[in-house]
């Protein structure tokens, strides 16, 4: 498909996912921030065969206040009548599309219980307020995302929700292929993205000494967007590596010398 969001692989995510989409299974991704988790799921749910129409990804960014309402659904008033409007969730397992929650453990622990019907051999979807279960449509799909080691111990996912899910693992890519990446995004040369890569990869080797996070892979891409749009490449790497990486004077120093040594 010609609008297909472009993804590279970098080992047997595609396969792994394709299976779990063919055996009806829900799929966690774990892997650091910005290292392409939500643009594979953009690639998956634009590359399998479904026979429907509507949307075919319906993506929640979770955070704190996120209620079970806000998923499932709830009454509103449309003039003088109450109507009940579907929320994400409940809209996608009607209509088959793939449900994606990005940085689940964001959302509250009773939120996150909602899922459950939804991940075993169930597949239903509690409507209390309406007093329904619903039974998910055969291509409906839950996708769920986080960040292991950034978000605290108490908004660590529960072995039971954990262990409902077929669990791919994501990192950063090898360098020749992140360099691919962002040449590809943004148009770059060969050469620039080259370096970006190995910047990317050098900064990432100072995380736990004195760096909370590496590099990811979309602050490399905005780079690259900023030095085609004209920024000289040493001063786009400041401000969108090092300063957006750490308040550190030491560690924004240590990052713009291997900018300079990137880009002599």
């Amino acid at each position: 498909m010609s609008n297909t969001p472009f993804y590279l692989p970098i080992a047997d995510e595609v396969q792994l996912f394709t299976a779990a989409w063919q055996c009806r299974l829900p799929v966690l991704l774990r892997g650091p921030t910005g290292c392409g988790k939500t643009r594979f799921v953009e690639h998956m749910a634009a590359t399998l065969p479904v026979d429907r129409p509507g949307d075919r990804l319906i993506t929640v960014a979770c955070h704190g206040d996120l209620t079970g309402s806000d998923l499932t659904g709830r009454y509103v008033l449309r003039g003088d009548e109450t109507i009940w409007v579907d929320g994400p969730l409940t809209q996608a397992v009607r209509q088959g599309a793939f449900c994606y929650l990005d940085e689940v453990v964001e959302a509250r622990k009773d939120t996150i219980a909602l899922i459950h019907p939804l991940t075993d051999h169930r597949r239903m979807m509690p409507l209390d307020k309406l007093g329904e279960m619903l039974p998910a449509h055969p291509d409906f799909m839950l996708v769920i995302s986080y960040n292991p080691g950034y978000q605290s111990a108490s908004k660590d996912l529960k072995q039971s929700t954990r262990q409902r899910f077929v669990t791919i693992d994501f990192a950063y890519a090898p360098l020749e292929q992140e360099a691919t990446v962002i040449q590809r995004e943004t148009g770059v040369s060969p050469e620039v993205a080259t370096a970006l890569a190995t910047l990317g990869h050098k900064v990432r080797s100072l995380k736990g000494a004195g760096l909370e996070e590496g590099v990811s892979t979309r602050l490399l891409v905005y780079t690259a967007r900023l030095i085609q749009s004209g920024v000289a490449p040493r001063r786009a790497c400041d401000i969108t590596v090092a300063r957006s990486l750490t308040d550190d004077h030491q560690n924004t120093s240590a990052i713009n010398e291997l900018a300079r040594a990137a880009f002599k």
